[in-house]
This record gives C-alpha cells, structure tokens and sequence, in this order.
C-alpha cells in the first residue's frame, strides 16, 4: 500500500527527517527504555565491532581507492589499496588493518615511503592483523598499501573455462568479514566510505559502483562510487560477460549464452520494484540499479552490492516466480546499504527490515495476499532453519553475541531474515497497522541514512518516534523476540492463496495414512490438483507435506509410506517433476529423501553437481547424509572444488569433515 499520508511527489528525506525529530523532540528526554532492554545496552554506541581486528575507532575514513590488476594466469588480484583517512584519536601512533591470506609489499603514510610495518599471527577465523607504525601520523594522512591476493583467498572464486561458457571467470563474495581477503581494509560495517575503482583486466569486468571510463590500450575500467559503503560491500566480477536493457535504469549482465533467458526473467519487474520501494521509503540514490547472473557456482540467491545485485542463476526459473528475490536485493539498496548494521550481531536490522520491505514491495504490486503467502513460506524456512542448526541456543536468536571472535558466517541463517521480518511485521501491527507504520519508515531511512547503527539505536528511534504508544511498546515482548532462541510468536496472517494447498496437503497425508493400495491414489488425486498452482504454491505444499499437514499430524513420518510419495511424484510429473524452479526441485528431493525413496538418492547427488547455491547445497547434503553418509562423503569429495569456498567450509562443518 502506498503512504497516504505522504504522497512520494511531495515528500523528501530531509523534511521527513526534520518533521519527525521535532514532533517526537519531547521524548528525548522521556523515560529510557524498558528494563530488559536498558539491562542489556552496550556502553556506546553503536555497538562495538568485535569481528574486527582493526582499530577503526581511531579513525574517520574519508575515501577509498582500488587500483588493481585481475590476472586469470596467477589466479591473482593485485595492486594497491589507498585510503585518505583523518585521525579521530590524537594519541594514536599506529594503524591496525584487517587482513586475511594477504601478501602485502609495501606500505606508505604521505610521502614516507616504506613504513614499518608487520602481519600478526593468524587469528583464525579473523585473519591476521596488520599494524603499521609510521615516523608521524598525522592529523590528515593518505595510506597506501601495495598487495595481492594468495590462492587461499577465501574471498574470490576463480573458475576454469570447462566451468564457465568458456572463458575464466572470477567473482567476490565479501560479506561478512571477507574483504579482508581481497585488500587490506577497516573490515567492519561501522566503517563507510566512497570508493573509487581502476580495474584492469583481458575481461569485461563489473563493480559496485558506476563505471565511468575504459581505457581500450589498458584494459582499464574505472568505477566510481560516491555513496560512502562498508567495505563488505564491494563486489568485483570479470569474465565473459554482455548486457542488455531491463529498464530505464537498470541492465542485467552475464554470460552470452545466458542473456535472452536472463532478459526475459527480469525485463519490466525491476522498474516496478523501484518505482513501489521509492513510494514506501523515498527516491532511490544510487541512480543505476543492475544485476549481474554469476555462474553456478556462486553461494547466494543475491548479494546487494551497490548498483550491481550479485545474482544467482537459479533466478531464472523461466516463469518470473523467483522474481522476489530481486526485490529483497533491491530492498538492501536502503537497508543494509544506506543504512547498516554496525557489527554483525544486529545483522537483522540489515536483512529483517530488506525481508519486510521486499514483501511490501511485492505486496504493494501483487496484493496483499501475496504478501502474506510470501510469509507463510517465509516461516516454514525459519521452522526449518532452526530445527536444522547444530548450536540454536547460540544462533537462533535475533541480537547475536559474537564477542569471542567467532566467525559470523557461522551464524548465518534465515534467522535474521525471517524472525526480524516477523517483529517488523509486529510491530505494524500493533502500532496500528501500514498508515501508522509508514511514516516511521520513512523517518527512520532518513535518520540513519548513511550510517551504520546497533538494535538499541533502532529501539531508541522507534520509541521517540510512537512516544505516544509507549504503552503499546512495553507490551511487546522484547525479551522472546530479541533475545530468546527458537521460533518467535506465530503471526495472523491472510491464507486466501494457501487453504487450497493446506487442503489438498492434508488430504494426501490422509490418503497415505489410510491407502494400501497403490491404485487408490490414482483414483483419488490427477494432475488437474496443482493445474492452478503457480509454483511458490507447489513450494508451500511441498513444504506442508514434508511437516505432515495438521498440527495433529506431527507424528506422521514419510518413511514409512514410500508408496504414497511414489504416487504423488508420478501423479504431478508434469507440475513438479519436470519444474525448471530451482526451489520445486529442491523440496521434491526432500520429500523423497524423507520418505526413503533410494531411487532419489544419486538423482539428488548429481542435482547437487549442478546448483552453487548454499540455500540448495547445504541442506541437500544434510538430506543425504540421513540416509547414506557413504554417498554424500562421495559426493562432497568430487564437487568440493566446484563449490565457492564460503559454500565448501561451510558443508564440511554441516558433515562434520
């Protein structure tokens, strides 16, 4: 729904800004948050960095610039990495930078060439800390590092010709704390600046900013990105790549043989999501907004990189139903982007608020049903999501505590994504629904825009902004959303597009609960069921088949009806099947792994040879490790290579290699 109450025409950034600070002025000295919030505040804000080896509190960071070398032979990226950068802390006399599998040459303060200058031990999984003491350190100083990647680099992938259409190929995949593995940095999201980029490279190459020169004789793009951006931010590809026009501001790229299908995919929805997140928030800044279809390989549906959405070619499902995923990157433009996490314990204030305005989004074009069917999928991810973690004491909690130094990619899950959705879509509700909710969006984008902020920052703002519905806010029970593992509170939400599919679901458990005859099946269902179906209602009944239907059918287990599932998958060949839908595809494994269909086993095996997507790649080797540990060993030893080196880490731990 559009604002009513600010019509996009009239509404900039700044008024919004200024309005709402001075209505909700009173409350800045008003009572401090409820208890259990006020018990947990950190001492500053925002919130330290602990996944962090550098001393980025010293300093302001004013501009980033990368020149660098992309060298398909070596398996290289090279140059030098400069900063202009201003002291915030006067009795500082050294800089501390994160680096991760660096060779780093030479490093220079102004014009003292040569500074002293050492990499610490490695403190895994945080990399190594580089400390560099210049003769003086001035108030003002430019530093230049001179670097290169090593072939441990956890940051880039570099594919071979007989993985690509036949040319090499290399990307990045920097968050969350792997920019320290492509140049040395400040690698923390409380660390934002613009950036300028000289890339040099046989290919065509793309980055996360504007591209404003080629230099033909040396092969060398520049790019310039005004926006300041946490280094996680960049994203870096060159390959084989071509574009073509998917709107007034927008072009996909990717490889030749991709293209018309990749056209056809995004061609008119992108426009349209930006157009409906400019009326929900304000205008977009970055002026360009592309997409780039990486490879199989790559780890992620997408990946916000500012101007360039790093994507997945699992979009490309050849019926537009994938297309939300567009809109949730799009969405980063202003969560996460604009306005950021400052560590990644409150990384769902990146990717909740992106998970709740992708679905305002597309509820605002397609309905308000869609929205909320989008949520109960949304749900079953996280129900899934949390029952598969090894440790969801730790990690099932929305504010996380990665104060020990543990990795923060161990801790991604769709926790952030769906239960910081879920409390956004509380906590509209609550507040009065859409038209009371809106206006603290746009207060709150605008307040921050720019900046990276902590939870109690967002609390702060989101209890001056309603200081009139403080007692409707104390109500919300912060300890259970924040702080509690598991599932948060369940939400009301309209089923129009799901009673059909919870029906015919609940119909089949019955069948196969009731049915010892194979032919009772063909008798009873025809592929007539799911002719109507669009393909996110095939995922849902995949999904609400997998958990049994009804509550009161929890004990029910596939397993033990193997004949009701190989009647299913030949009764809906032509639905399900033979879909091109990357997550149909997935949940028709998982439906037959859970219900011992062996013939699935190496079917699922050889699926897993051609999909990077950790979303896919993860819980398929948990599938299989259920039911033949022999074969997923075998299988993860093959494609291990194949997969981004994010994806294969992260699989070993999930087969405990």
């Amino acid at each position: 729904m559009i604002c009513k109450r600010f019509p996009r025409a009239i509404v900039s950034s700044n008024l919004i800004t200024t309005r709402y600070l001075h209505a909700s002025s009173s409350s800045k000295i008003a009572m401090p948050l409820p208890p259990v919030l006020e018990s947990r505040r950190p001492k500053q804000a925002p919130e330290f960095d602990y996944s962090t080896l550098s001393n980025y509190k010293s300093f302001l960071v004013k501009k980033s610039q990368l020149d660098v070398t992309v060298d398909f032979d070596k398996k290289t990226i090279s140059g030098r990495v400069s900063y202009e950068i201003e002291k915030r802390n006067a009795e500082e006399t050294a800089i501390k930078l994160d680096t991760s599998f660096l060779d780093v040459s030479k490093v220079q303060v102004n014009d003292e060439e040569n500074v002293k200058f050492e990499i610490l031990p490695r403190s895994h999984p945080l990399g190594s800390q580089l400390v560099a003491t210049p003769s003086v350190l001035p108030e003002q100083f430019k530093l230049s590092l001179e670097f290169s990647t090593t072939d441990k680099c956890t940051a880039l992938q570099w594919l071979d010709v007989h993985q690509t259409s036949g040319k090499p190929y290399v990307f990045s995949q920097l968050e969350a704390i792997h920019a320290r593995s492509l140049f040395p940095c400040f690698d923390t999201p409380s660390v934002k600046s613009p950036f300028v980029a000289n890339i040099k490279s046989e290919l065509p190459v793309v980055f996360s900013g504007i591209q404003t020169g080629f230099d033909e004789a040396t092969k060398t793009y520049t790019f310039e990105q005004n926006v300041p951006i946490p280094a996680y931010l960049i994203g870096v590809a060159s390959g084989d790549l071509v574009s073509a026009s998917i709107g007034p501001r927008s072009k996909v790229y990717t490889e030749p043989y991709r293209l018309k299908d990749a056209v056809w995919e995004f061609d008119g929805d992108v426009e349209k999501f930006i157009t409906t997140a400019e009326e929900i928030i304000f205008k977009y800044e970055w002026g360009t907004y592309d997409i780039l279809v990486n490879p199989n390989s790559y780890p992620y549906g997408g990946m916000e990189s500012p101007n360039m959405t790093f994507a997945t070619p699992t979009l490309i499902a050849h019926d537009k139903s994938n297309i939300d995923v567009i809109a949730h990157e799009l969405a980063h433009s202003w969560a996460g982007n604009l306005v950021t996490n400052c560590s990644w314990d409150h990384f769902w204030l990146n990717e909740g608020w992106t998970v709740y305005l992708e679905r305002r989004i597309t509820g605002a074009i397609y309905g308000e049903a869609t929205r909320h069917f989008s949520a109960l999928i949304g749900w079953n991810d996280l129900d899934n999501s949390i029952s598969a973690m090894k440790n969801p004491e730790r990690f099932s909690c929305l504010v996380q505590n990665l104060k020990d130094g543990a990795d923060p990619d161990d801790a991604f899950s769709t926790v952030p994504y769906e239960k910081g959705s879920n409390l956004l879509f509380h906590l509209e509700n609550v507040l009065g629904g859409k038209e009371a909710f809106d206006p603290f969006i746009k207060h709150y984008f605008s307040k921050f825009a720019r900046q990276s902020l902590d939870t109690w920052q967002f609390l702060d703002t989101l209890f001056e902004f309603f200081h009139d519905k403080r007692a409707i806010l104390e109500a919300v029970d912060w300890e259970t959303w924040l702080f509690t593992p598991g599932m948060p509170p369940k939400p009301e939400l309209i089923t129009d597009l799901a009673d059909n599919v919870y029906f015919l679901a609940n119909k089949w458990i019955a069948a196969a609960q009731e049915f010892s005859d194979p032919q009772q099946f063909l008798k009873t269902f025809s592929a007539n069921d799911v002719a109507s179906f669009s393909s996110n209602q095939i995922v849902l009944f995949l999904d609400t088949l997998v958990q049994g239907g009804q509550p009161e059918n929890s004990a029910f287990s596939w397993s033990a009806h193997r004949d009701a599932c190989e009647a299913f998958c030949s009764i809906y060949d032509e639905k399900i099947g033979k879909s091109q839908n990357t997550e149909v595809i997935f949940r028709k494994f998982r439906l037959q792994i859970k219900s011992h269909d062996t013939t699935a086993y190496n079917a699922l095996a050889e699926w897993l040879g051609t999909v990077g997507r950790m979303k896919y790649v993860r819980p398929g080797f948990r599938l299989l490790n259920e039911v033949d540990r022999d074969l997923a060993i075998r299988t993860f030893e093959k494609l291990q290579d194949t997969y981004h080196p994010i994806c294969k880490a992260l699989v070993k731990q999930d087969l405990d290699l």
